[in-house]
């Protein structure tokens, strides 16, 4: 165990002026807080927050961080109390423990709602003070150099934990030794077997190579240096279990098959020896094509800045080479660590502006805005963890602008990243000034330009292209927010019949008294809830009107004039055709299913001739009724609450009426939707989705094709689905055609 002497003598050699005293009295504090208590191991307890202390003084962190790691248990698992270390150590550490003693008990691998919650409170912590991050990787990073003296099942839950959140977030912070070391720490307790036939591979091959590294480091040294660049160092070093695992598996090769298991770097005074150093190593050695990245020119979001090259070099060897400056070299790795020891604004070796306001701190304070979107915790938790593990693609506005991305990102992404309301009314895009569909995956250096329409709403199945939580989080709430207009403005209708015919007015004003009353927030929730037939306008009633005395309604003959008087589910009154007048009200001739004995809607009395709207509705839709009034079209007709046809009646609420799905698996149907799909006009597109459809065992009931230019042809299909999780699947199948440019249901 490290001693008081160590610790301070660890600080002094990076920091000579550190405040000795700060870190004697917060060590013999912790010394007599944690007392006699003992670790799983059997060691001292006080050991631990001793080693949280070291990692960070790896990192060459002030004496105030430091302080805080050896005080970082005490609130949590002694009598320490905040007050007590505020008036101690002052304020700002007294702070920065409680932050940590908020986070100490994550349980990230448990139920999605509990672990979002968990991450948001992790990143909530640290969002004020980014030294809370550091001191808790670190403390996760000794867990885990410890953690053999725990269970098996301990074990493998802290491991996971730490695979999915805390290895990446240390990526994230430009922090890769740690990352490393994370992720082959939780590698070795996740997949044991794994981890011990890399490891063994690993050894055989050092022994079997036992000299080339040195070789070759010797090699690239004696030709930079003779080219000028006489303070090059060059270090080579064998890759990390679980990077050769991770590569193993994402490219499907055996250990054999792996070319490039060492890596070296080349580290040179600054940023013109970086490229000096580039070009004599190309003129040397062949270079490997594609291999090569500029991540100085375009530094990645975590601040990582280095020139990344794959050479065939000395001994036939394929070799990836990594050039950068010592400042560069601190950076990668110790991350957003490396800015702490700088005041804002002062300059580097590189001549560069550091600011404790780095890229990868940028982005944390993006992430934690991403609180204050009203987004679900399964999605904040989707959102995060795609920010944390996707590679990056760096794209340009049309002004030159850089947009970073993951992978794989569509224009609908960056649209997204630039701003959510430009997301939002997206129509097109210009790729490199060509008009590209929408599900375009962006590359390198790709000039994007947004086409905008103001009366654009971002549809639903677009959530199945993009690859960013952003968007992907945008989308649902415009989604949710359009439908949730929809529903509002059918609950306002209905209120106002029910509200009418009792002799009463609707108001919105009306309705606040009685919130608590419905279990609602706000008026638009009650509203919505109602056009949902999540709960009855006449429980609306009651509520703002409890002295009311409601007349009960039965269903019966109303003349004889051959119609009925029926009550709907929402308790409006309607008049609908009697058939027990026979031949008095034909049924209609466009498409008419027959009574709603054979049709599985609720809320329509068993009389009634039933009918679905030309582009169908199928089960899974939120739907709605409207009474037909021509001589043509007698009955209801089924429509889903997205059809435009429905503003139609906008004005005639009494045709109104809320039906929803009642579904037999005794007597399960196929039901018909219409999709408009926007192809590319060549051969073999028409068998394609042919086939995909079948695939998912969607049947074609009409096909009809029209071309929209000499490139594209567009599509409407009438398909037979079970029901809305088909309809959905069959869209996203389509979608990831090559040979699709779009795919849409259509509603009218």
């Amino acid at each position: 165990m490290m001693r008081q002497y160590e610790l301070v003598e660890r600080v002094q050699k990076y920091k000579p002026d550190a405040n000795e005293a700060l870190l004697n009295k917060a060590y013999v504090y912790a010394m007599q807080k944690h007392g006699q208590q003992k670790r799983a191991s059997g060691d001292p307890y006080i050991s631990h927050p001793l080693e949280v202390a070291a990692i960070l003084t790896d990192m060459h962190l002030d004496e105030s961080t430091i302080a805080v790691a050896l005080l970082h248990d005490t609130i949590e698992d002694t009598t320490a109390t905040r007050a007590e270390i505020d008036e101690l150590f002052g304020e700002d550490i007294g702070r920065l423990v409680e932050g940590l003693t908020k986070i100490k008990k994550l349980d990230l691998v448990t139920k999605k709602a509990k672990q979002a919650e968990n991450l948001r409170k992790l990143l909530l912590a640290i969002s004020d003070d980014v030294r809370v991050l550091l001191v808790k990787l670190a403390d996760r990073l000794h867990n885990m150099r410890t953690l053999d003296h725990m269970s098996p099942e301990k074990r493998a839950r802290i491991s996971e934990e730490t695979m999915d959140i805390y290895a990446p977030l240390a990526g994230r912070m430009g922090m890769q030794d740690m990352r490393e070391e994370l992720e082959d720490l939780s590698f070795r307790h996740i997949n044991p077997e794994a981890y011990d036939t890399v490891t063994k591979r690993l050894e055989e091959l050092s022994r079997r190579n036992e000299g080339l590294v040195k070789k070759i480091e010797t090699e690239l040294r004696d030709l930079l240096v003779a080219n000028g660049l006489t303070n090059a160092y060059v270090k080579g070093r064998q890759k990390k279990p679980y990077s050769v695992f991770r590569k193993m598996q994402s490219k499907s090769l055996s250990f054999e098959q792996l070319s490039d298991v060492y890596g070296f770097r080349i580290i040179v005074d600054d940023i013109p020896s970086c490229y000096r150093g580039l070009g004599i190593v190309h003129t040397r050695w062949r270079v490997v094509p594609g291999r090569f990245k500029d991540y100085i020119s375009t530094p990645k979001q975590n601040d990582y800045r280095s020139l990344h090259t794959t050479i065939v070099g000395p001994s036939s060897q394929r070799i990836e080479l990594q050039i950068r400056t010592k400042r560069m070299h601190e950076i990668a790795e110790f991350g957003i660590a490396a800015h702490t020891l700088y005041k804002d604004g002062a300059m580097n070796g590189d001549g560069d502006i550091l600011s404790r306001r780095s890229n990868a701190y940028s982005w944390l304070r993006h992430t934690i805005e991403a609180l204050a979107e009203g987004d679900s915790p399964e999605e904040f938790l989707e959102h995060t963890k795609l920010e944390l593990f996707q590679d990056q693609v760096f794209c340009f506005t049309p002004k030159g602008k850089l947009i970073a991305l993951p992978r794989g990102a569509t224009p609908i992404d960056f649209a997204y990243a630039v701003h959510t309301n430009i997301g939002d009314t997206t129509v097109g895009a210009k790729i490199n000034g060509r008009i590209m569909p929408l599900v375009t995956r962006l590359a390198n250096g790709d000039e994007v330009e947004i086409i905008r329409s103001g009366v654009q709403v971002p549809p639903a199945a677009w959530e199945e292209i993009v690859v960013t939580g952003k968007a992907r989080a945008a989308i649902r709430r415009a989604t949710r927010m359009a439908i949730r207009k929809q529903y509002a403005g059918l609950g306002h209708r209905i209120l106002e019949r029910t509200f009418d015919r009792a002799g009463k007015v609707f108001s919105r004003e009306a309705m606040k008294p009685a919130l608590h009353r419905l279990g609602q927030k706000d008026v638009e929730d009650a509203i919505a809830s109602v056009g949902r037939g999540e709960m009855s306008s006449l429980d609306v009633l009651r509520a703002v009107y409890p002295d009311h005395q409601e007349e009960r309604i039965t269903s019966k003959p109303s003349g004889d004039d051959g119609w009925f008087n029926v009550r709907s589910a929402t308790g409006m009154i309607f008049k609908i055709p009697d058939k027990g007048k026979a031949g008095e009200h034909p049924a209609s001739g466009l498409g008419a299913l027959g009574d709603a004995e054979s049709v599985p809607i609720r809320g329509i009395s068993s009389n009634i001739d039933v009918q679905f709207a030309p582009t169908g509705a199928v089960p899974g839709d939120r739907i709605v009724g409207i009474t037909n009034t021509t001589e043509n079209a007698k009955g209801i007709t089924i429509y889903p609450i997205q059809s435009p046809v429905l503003q139609r009646f906008d004005e005639q609420p009494d045709r109104w009426i809320d039906v929803r799905w009642d579904l037999d698996e005794a007597n399960k149907s196929r039901f018909m939707a219409r999709i408009l799909v926007n192809a590319l006009n060549e051969p073999g597109t028409l068998a394609k989705l042919a086939r995909t459809v079948a695939d998912v065992d969607v049947n074609i009931r009409v096909l009809n094709t029209v071309r929209v230019a000499t490139d594209f042809t567009e599509m409407a299909l009438d398909v037979e689905v079970w029901d809305l999780r088909q309809l959905n699947q069959l869209l996203a199948q389509l979608t990831e055609l090559d040979c699709i440019a779009t795919v849409r249901r259509l509603y009218e």
